[in-house]
């Protein structure tokens, strides 16, 4: 077992994070358990879906690049230097996202409605003459509300609902095929998502409609009178595509407070320039098995150094909210040497926004099923819900690889993290 990085202390200290550098809601501490000391807690869920939308984004450069992409760099390759210049930064990795890997998420609604009740979340969304509707099942942990929430893209796959009311959390199974479907090889674009947009969002994959299914919940939750769930501490997971839909819905609407990805494979958390020669699903398969990706990566998929962009800045996407990757080195088809880089490559923009403890990854597993539950997780696990949920006192979250698929992130990379003021 490696551990890379992520000291284990009690009470982590995020201090002067500053809203507008960093997207997230005031900062409010608690008492320490007697010692009279406060906690800084970690830094809550935005209340916005997208903080940089009044930020200028430029096309994005097409040099080759062998190595992984300087998150801090713009593409004219100036770097930013201070923290409140990352909120822009996030609007132009965003964009090229957008652009070359996942597709355009669409505008706003015209309008999102719908209610909370005890065993379900009901959404409508209206858009230009035309409305969609969709549900999803809600399972209420014992005790009074409001509650905190994690969406489980697909179903429970990969999570524990032990765990999950132990710390309770209430549950929320979203079917996000019903949004995008999953069409196979012949890429056709069906569900609520396409549906709604038309040929506005044609080119998108399914990973962003899913994603946006989950901002149109995330939408009831804050219009609901919460007493029923917290609106600033909804998370989540889902477990292999599932997965890769995970990241994307915590990468793209920053109101989500905890992100866990699961065995999520190429598209998900491992970066597209370290799956090469490791068995791993080749980016042309991630491509083709499904339209999971946008249109536009076809040009990229037999090339991937010509990316301007590589996942562990979808990573970045999330910071400095929460963010647990689980992964599973006993299938080479998921990727997990390329999977550890990309938490190792995303951890640097955590840390150069004073966030570390609030990104981890956690590889060391004996059981090799998929999407089974591991006991190895429960502690980090914990961690991250009472850090991001709970807003609880708890341990900074770790980067621990397992032995046979850990990485060095120096090989993979030519450039610094920039010290932030």
């Amino acid at each position: 077992m490696v551990v890379e990085s992520g000291a284990r202390r009690r009470y982590p200290a995020l201090l002067c994070l500053l809203a507008m550098a960093c997207g997230a809601a005031p900062h409010a501490t608690m008492a320490a358990g007697g010692d009279g000391l406060e906690d800084a807690r970690a830094p809550y869920a935005s209340a916005h879906e997208n903080e940089g939308m009044d930020c200028a984004t430029s096309p994005p450069a097409t040099a080759v690049q062998a190595n992984l992409p300087d998150p801090f760099a713009g593409p004219d390759g100036t770097r930013i230097a201070a923290r409140e210049q990352w909120r822009c930064q996030r609007q132009q990795t965003l964009r090229t996202l957008e652009d070359q890997v996942y597709g355009r998420k669409g505008t706003a609604p015209d309008s999102v409605t719908g209610n909370v009740y005890p065993d379900r979340i009901d959404v409508t969304v209206d858009y230009r003459g035309r409305r969609e509707t969709f549900s999803a099942v809600l399972h209420l942990p014992d005790g009074p509300g409001p509650h905190p929430a994690i969406v489980v893209v697909g179903g429970i796959g990969g999570i524990d609902p032990r765990l999950l009311a132990s710390e309770g959390v209430a549950r929320i199974d979203y079917l996000p095929t019903a949004i995008g479907a999953e069409t196979g090889s012949g890429r056709a674009r069906r569900g609520a998502f396409f549906d709604l947009y038309g040929d506005e969002v044609r080119s998108t994959g399914t990973l962003m409609a899913w994603a946006w299914g989950i901002s149109r919940l995330l939408d009831v939750i804050a219009q609901s009178d919460q007493r029923l769930l917290r609106a600033d501490a909804v998370a989540v997971a889902g477990c292999s595509r599932f997965g890769k839909g995970a990241l994307a819905a915590g990468a793209f609407d920053q109101r989500v407070a905890l992100t866990m990805p699961i065995e999520s494979g190429s598209g998900g958390v491992p970066v597209w320039r370290g799956v090469a020669g490791t068995g791993a699903q080749p980016p042309h398969s991630a491509y083709g098995e499904q339209p999971w990706l946008g249109d536009a990566f076809g040009a990229f998929a037999e090339a991937v150094d010509t990316l301007a962009t590589d996942q562990h800045q979808v990573v970045g996407l999330v910071a400095p909210r929460g963010l647990l990757v689980l992964d599973n080195p006993h299938i080479d088809w998921l990727g997990a040497r390329a999977g550890h880089l990309g938490a190792l490559a995303g951890a640097e923009i955590y840390r150069a926004l004073g966030a570390a403890g609030n990104l981890g990854y956690h590889s060391a597993v004996a059981d090799p099923k998929h999407c089974a539950w591991r006991g190895e997780w429960d502690a980090p696990a914990r961690d991250a819900i009472r850090r991001h949920l709970r807003q609880a006192g708890a341990d900074d979250l770790s980067i621990i690889a397992s032995d046979t698929d850990s990485v060095r992130l120096e090989d993979h990379r030519d450039w610094d993290t920039p010290p932030l003021r």
